[in-house]
C-alpha cells in the first residue's frame, strides 16, 4: 500500500493556524512553528482577557458612581447601602451611566434614597 501524507489536512491545519498568526511581527507571522507557539499564547491572553475585562468594567463603574455621588456629599459604600435598602435595582452599570449622562436623573434617585 502506498504511503500516504495527509498533505490536505495538514496544508489546511498551517494555514490556519497563520490566518490568526496575520498582523504579527517578523517571523511569528509566518514561520509556522513561530507562529503556533504565538498563537497558542495568545489564545490564552485572549480567554485571560474576557475574564479581565468584566473586573475592570465594574471597576470603572464604581468609581464614576463615588466620583457622582462624593458632588452628592455621600460616599460610595454608604450610597449602595441605602441603594440595597430601598429596594432600587439599579446595577452599577446603570447607575454609573445615568451619572455620567443623565446627571438630573442620577440627583433624583440619590435624593430618593437620603
Amino acid at each position: 500500500m502506498p504511503r500516504s501524507k495527509n498533505a490536505v489536512a495538514s496544508r489546511a491545519r498551517k494555514k490556519k493556524i497563520l490566518k490568526q498568526a496575520k498582523g504579527f511581527y517578523g517571523k511569528r507571522k509566518n514561520v509556522f512553528t513561530v507562529a503556533k507557539n504565538v498563537v497558542e499564547k495568545g489564545m490564552t491572553y485572549k480567554f485571560r482577557g474576557r475574564k479581565l475585562k468584566k473586573r475592570e468594567y465594574r471597576t470603572l463603574w464604581i468609581a464614576r458612581i463615588n466620583a457622582a455621588i462624593r458632588a452628592e456629599g455621600m460616599n460610595y459604600s454608604t450610597f449602595m447601602n441605602k441603594l440595597i435598602k430601598s429596594d432600587v435595582t439599579l446595577n452599577r452599570k446603570v447607575l454609573a451611566d445615568m451619572a455620567m449622562n443623565e446627571p438630573a436623573t442620577f440627583k433624583a434617585i440619590v435624593a430618593h434614597v437620603k
